[in-house]
């Protein structure tokens, strides 16, 4: 249980001022994004059946909560993790043509969540898929959506602004490009987490490219399962990698802050790639998620997850994720944080 206190802090809105603010936060963002992308709202699960595949499992190595169903003989349902595998899916059912796409709200619990100023047990993000043609898997078209998404923050903070002037923007015009090979290049003494803190300082906002397969170190710069985004293809600027990392700078943390996590997804031919490169392969080759994209039953697409209670968080300038979002938390977490001034939910 890591934290950070930021000294001499107070809360910007009194709680009920921020309740509202909340609201006009979510429902902005989300109407500028789908309008942006051209996205859709669609009704997302809680659950899905064990053994599919289309469960998440994020980095690799978490576990998903799960229980029996008593009117399916004991089968197991687990609690989303995310929901970048099932979007695509949809992608698919509902015939949504290049261009276009869809988004939702998914709610997922993360029991192995190690809990600090901005991990909660608890996660909201709108998860976001949108199909694309074959010559749109590239790093120029990936930049091109970062964009897009950029200036909806850069909206959003202006419309905080002007119904709460005391809290004034801190975003800069353009968002940075940078690979995750070029920061090892520039500190090549520092760890992955500590290059993305010197990125955020330095930039302010940065997408970091190449999240998931080994750098010239022979050390990833972050983990990112196999069979979503594309971290395997050479892209054309000459590093491998077809996703990323869309972080800010934190003033109140005074840290690097992720918002959200993207990216081209694989191909049949870049799945295999990754899968065998996990080791995955004998393992998900037979699941339903792994047959339908390696017999190309799937949409090409790319998508991610923007996390609502962070952006939340940012913008109202809180010190803890516990102050926008209702999760439960350690009673000497709470403690700590009310001697700071720090109201947990």
């Amino acid at each position: 249980m890591a934290l950070s206190f930021p000294r001499d802090y107070r809360p910007r809105l009194v709680p009920e001022t921020q309740e509202q603010a909340i609201k006009e936060i979510k429902d902005t963002f989300q109407r500028i994004l789908s309008e942006e992308l051209h996205l859709r709202r669609v009704t997302a699960p809680l659950f899905v059946l064990s053994g599919t595949g289309i469960n998440d499992d994020l980095s690799g190595v978490e576990r998903a909560v799960s229980f029996p169903v008593k009117d399916m003989g004991g089968a197991r349902a687990e609690v989303v993790q995310s929901l970048a595998k099932w979007k695509r899916i949809k992608l698919g059912a509902y015939q949504i043509a290049p261009g276009y796409g869809l988004y939702t709200d998914m709610n997922a619990i993360r029991a192995d969540e190690e809990l600090d100023n901005i991990h909660s047990l608890y996660v909201d993000q709108w998860d976001w898929e949108r199909t694309i043609r074959p010559e749109e898997r590239n790093v120029a078209f990936l930049k091109e959506i970062v964009r897009k998404i950029y200036d909806v923050l850069l909206r959003v903070e202006q419309a905080v602004y002007r119904a709460h002037p005391h809290i004034t923007p801190v975003l800069p015009d353009d968002i940075v490009f940078v690979h995750a090979e070029e920061l090892l290049r520039e500190y090549p003494g520092l760890s992955p987490k500590e290059r993305e803190n010197e990125a955020a300082r330095k930039y302010g906002a940065v997408f970091i490219i190449g999240i998931g397969a080994p750098l010239s170190d022979g050390r990833k710069h972050d983990d990112r399962a196999p069979d979503y985004d594309d971290w395997i293809t050479p892209n054309e600027e000459g590093f491998a990698g077809l996703n990323g990392d869309l972080i800010l700078w934190n003033p109140v943390l005074e840290s690097a802050y992720e918002i959200s996590s993207m990216g081209i997804r694989v191909t049949p031919e870049s799945l295999e790639k990754q899968l065998r490169a996990s080791g995955k392969y004998d393992e998900r080759k037979g699941l339903k998620y792994h047959r339908m994209l390696l017999g190309g039953e799937l949409p090409l697409s790319i998508g991610g997850g923007i996390g609502q209670s962070r952006l939340c968080m940012f913008f109202l300038r809180c010190a803890h994720i516990g102050e926008v979002q209702a999760s439960i938390w350690p009673e000497e977490m709470r403690e700590a944080c009310r001697q700071h001034n720090i109201e947990l939910k």
